[in-house]
């Protein structure tokens, strides 16, 4: 879509480029010439609506360029993020796969509060407490 836009873009700057190069001559009927011959004839409002369909077709080469510029922005960003949610869960998997390789029990205090490393509180969070007895 992009390069479509572009072209049609490009195509028609070139040919008003053309014509208003080839035919600065005026009169009451205009005698188009490209590259020396005469094509067709037109008058003022042949003129005029040539011009109407010349900037329609500019415009929608312009639009076609911009959406296709959108929708390959819209892609990288979701390109992107799939590629974050990747590293992110792969590296979520390493600390859950080096947490379970931990040393069993060494973390655990005789008494008091002390600072536990994530893994070791996490397994503490999950034991099921007996009154009357301790760690």
């Amino acid at each position: 879509m992009l390069i479509i836009g572009v072209l049609l873009m490009a195509a028609t700057a070139a040919f008003s480029a053309l014509l208003i190069a080839f035919n600065l001559s005026g009169g009451p009927d205009y005698a188009v010439t490209l590259f020396g011959s005469t094509p067709f004839t037109l008058n003022v409002l042949g003129a005029f609506l040539s011009g109407i369909a010349l900037t329609l077709i500019f415009g929608l080469g312009l639009w076609l360029m911009l959406g296709g510029a959108a929708l390959l922005a819209h892609r990288s960003r979701k390109r992107r993020a799939a590629r974050n949610a990747v590293a992110e869960r792969d590296k979520l998997r390493r600390q859950l796969d080096d947490s379970r390789t931990a040393p069993p029990a060494a973390d655990y205090p005789a008494r008091g509060r002390t600072t536990f490393s994530s893994s070791a509180s996490r397994r503490l969070a999950h034991r099921l407490h007996l009154p009357g007895h301790r760690h």
